[in-house]
């Protein structure tokens, strides 16, 4: 007889899905990698111990890897990853959870990149390094955070007006420029707005859409001596 309810909730199917690791997190150590095109889930990632339940990747978690390991998936093999169930994950409108990656090796160290949430809008995703025979800390959804980031798939500098309509963002917006400068060197080693490449861009766009709807200029009059609530990351770094 056993204790472990683990083993009564397992669902039936023929991959790994996100209820596999409703009891917690799982690092996997990659085995073989299918592609078939024309499929749905075309990437089916085999890994030790999988019980013939490959993991399939979503388009996001394949942009994540293609970032942090290359496009050549036969180098994938042999290399490890943390996978979580992210509860927030929503499908036709409705919150279902999903697996999401937290935790991958051999990479130098915390990775940022710019990926869709819905059309026409994107946010930071961190993933962080695995040590190797270590076992990482119990895995959250994770969350903006700067870091330094190695430089982003799209490193096509922004356009001039591109360049225009953020500056006259950060006007409107009210934010300090001179935090958004500081957050971008901090970041990225950019020291003008102009020089910022297109995933940049993206990322710097996206947080002040977070700032703004968080922050209603018309509600939120900044105070002598504050900085209004500059935005970071997590709507309070830049």
């Amino acid at each position: 007889m056993t204790s472990d309810m683990r083993q009564t909730i397992v669902p039936k199917s023929d991959q790994l899905n996100a209820d596999d690791l409703i009891a917690g997190e799982m690092t996997i150590k990659i085995t073989k990698v299918d592609i078939k095109g024309g499929q749905e889930q075309p990437v089916s990632i085999s890994f030790e111990g999988d019980n013939g339940k490959p993991y399939k990747a979503c388009k996001s978690m394949c942009r994540v890897m293609v970032s942090a390991w290359g496009p050549d998936s036969t180098k994938y093999v042999g290399r490890s990853m943390t996978l979580y169930r992210d509860q927030s994950v929503k499908w036709a409108g409705m919150e279902v959870g999903g697996i999401r990656i937290s935790h991958m090796s051999d990479i130098a160290g915390n990775q940022t990149m710019a990926l869709t949430v819905t059309r026409g809008s994107k946010k930071p995703y961190t993933v962080k390094p695995l040590a190797q025979g270590k076992a990482p800390a119990p895995a959250q959804a994770p969350t903006p955070a700067p870091a330094p980031a190695p430089a982003p798939a799209n490193t096509k500098p922004i356009t001039a007006p591109q360049h225009k309509r953020l500056e006259a963002r950060i006007g409107e917006i009210g934010i300090d420029r001179d935090k958004v400068k500081k957050y971008c060197a901090k970041n990225w080693a950019v020291l003008h707005l102009n020089e910022l490449n297109q995933d940049q861009y993206d990322v710097i766009d996206q947080m002040l859409d977070d700032y703004a709807a968080k922050n209603p200029k018309s509600e939120q009059p900044e105070q002598p001596g504050t900085d209004g609530g500059i935005l970071t990351m997590r709507s309070d770094e830049l």
